[in-house]
């Protein structure tokens, strides 16, 4: 088994659009998908995102980080939210982000999540993580 992220991306064009469904819909077809996620053994974790104008973006361009609120003006690309699932192959989880419920005109980035057994370890950063993620549970 490996963990895979489905990242939810839009425009501004399918956010105004998603935005038009009236929220009670949105909550019922999202909440169907979650539950067959669950019924199927493979949801690790899952969350979306507050609207980019309650944001701020963290740009390292010049030697001191600049911070600029939210709206961003035109954007391309959103990072709307994640599921994160836990399945046998990358197959199946593009299987699974094709049943994503999504507004026409966004996309759904499929990307695995390396193990920390991938790492090297003997370093001293991997050591403290693993012990991090055993006291919280999470190994």
């Amino acid at each position: 088994m490996a963990k895979y992220m489905l990242i939810m991306r839009g425009t501004d064009e399918t956010m105004a659009k998603m935005m038009e469904t009236p929220f009670a819909e949105m909550l019922e077809t999202v909440g169907r998908f979650n539950e067959e996620l669950i019924r199927a053994g493979v949801l690790v974790a899952a969350e979306g995102l507050e609207d980019p104008s309650q944001g701020v973006v963290v740009r390292f361009d010049g030697e001191k980080p600049v911070v600029t609120d939210g709206p961003y003006g035109e954007t391309k690309e959103l990072f709307g939210g994640f599921y994160l699932l836990e399945v046998a192959s990358k197959e199946e989880a593009v299987e699974w982000a094709k049943r994503l419920p999504a507004v026409v005109g966004s996309a759904v980035e499929v990307r695995r999540v390396p193990s920390i057994d991938e790492f090297p370890q003997d370093n001293e950063w991997i050591v403290k993580e693993r012990a991090w993620r055993e006291r919280t549970g999470q190994l």
